[in-house]
């Protein structure tokens, strides 16, 4: 009975999955005279390295899949926008015509300080941006990435509910061990005796990281999204943390940030030094968090890409160094890859080692 229902849960997958692409494509196909002229003018211009690298790494209101000759194909995504001058507005992407047209008013600012964001203009005749809470790029690639953890860690679950007297193998007992290895090597030692109220947050950080990173390094459909290297994402991940350690802090944390055991004149009200300092530092460790995974994995992808650009940027000075510079760019990319891949785990495992460290240092007990 439960494999009828997960072959029909699979089926339902593979039906929506089959329309999303019929959509997609029949999105992609749908192209016009004047789309073709522009793409053959922008062809003919100089590569522009640095536009290349932006537009791969950005944020979209449409997934771009592939390009086949003059056809774009790409999945078109829900736009959900409130305007002051006419309400609310939902609508699929592709009546943008990849950024081509307008739409009711609305259209995607080509330059200016909203390019790439979807404006209209006021009575004034001045861009402005309506209220957008859109199905973008990165928040399909979230949720995509969100739903494969979530079935991982039940798939998981579910064999140990079944075999809880197996020792697992493979896939399963490389995710356990890595489970195991975070857990009594990172959390415990630097949160103390109540680790385990903690460590469910912290694994789900860690597993969720560094699959967003290992999907970012995927270039076709569903991987190839900048999630981890969007610094809304990573702000959201070290707000998290920030709330937990304020949250849960001890008594004497907080005494130690107000009240800290420093001579008199460096606390006193007139002269609050240490007090502002310590208070500094709550904001500044959580901002740490933000801006180390945000730069690293954006680095990352701007290097492979930057890499990549050399095949176009030394085409038309000769064959032979265009035959060369690209043999060295696919291998420099393919190094970039493996490299990323490291750097993956890697900033998934610091992010968590620090947040444990600034839980464990909220969770300081009285001296005496």
């Amino acid at each position: 009975m439960e494999n009828k229902r997960f072959n029909i849960k699979i089926f339902l997958l593979l039906l929506l999955c089959w329309a999303v692409g019929i959509q997609a494509f029949a999105s992609g196909i749908e192209q016009d005279e004047q789309k073709i002229e522009q793409d053959e003018q922008q062809a003919e211009e100089k590569f522009k390295p640095a536009e290349f690298i932006l537009a791969h790494i950005g944020d979209a209101y449409e997934w771009h899949v592939t390009t086949i000759g003059h056809t774009h194909i790409s999945i078109p995504l829900p736009v959900i926008l409130y305007s002051g001058e006419s309400g609310f507005h939902v609508f699929f992407s592709s009546v943008f015509h990849h950024g081509e047209h307008e739409y009711k008013g609305f259209y995607i600012a080509k330059e200016g300080d909203y390019k790439g964001k979807i404006v209209e203009k006021n009575a004034q005749g001045a861009e402005i941006r309506p209220f957008d809470i859109s199905l973008t790029k990165n928040v399909l690639a979230l949720l995509i990435n969100s739903a494969i953890l979530i079935w991982l860690i039940l798939y998981l679950a579910k064999w140990y509910k079944t075999k809880p007297l197996e020792a697992p193998k493979g896939f399963r007992g490389a995710i356990e061990m890595l489970a195991i290895s975070i857990q009594d090597d990172i959390i415990k030692p630097s949160i103390g005796k109540d680790y385990r109220k903690f460590t469910p947050y912290l694994l789900t950080v860690f597993f969720f990281i560094f699959l967003n990173n290992l999907m970012g390094l995927i270039p076709i459909f569903p991987g190839g999204a900048n999630t981890t290297g969007n610094i809304a994402i990573t702000f959201v991940l070290a707000l998290c943390t920030f709330l937990i350690v304020n949250i849960f802090g001890t008594k004497e944390y907080w005494k130690e940030i107000f009240k800290p055991d420093v001579p008199t004149w460096l606390k006193s009200p007139a002269f609050p030094l240490m007090p502002v300092l310590e208070l500094f530092g709550v904001f500044t460790k959580p901002f740490a968090l933000m801006v180390r995974l945000f730069a690293n994995i954006l680095a990352g992808h701007s290097g492979i890409l930057a890499f990549m650009c050399l095949i176009f940027f030394v085409a038309k000075m000769g064959a032979g160094i265009a035959t060369s510079m690209t043999v060295v760019s696919v291998l420099f990319s393919i190094f970039m890859n493996f490299l990323e891949i490291l750097v993956a785990f890697i900033q998934a495992y610091v992010f968590v080692m620090l947040s444990a460290v600034f839980i464990g240092l909220a969770r300081v007990e009285a001296h005496h």
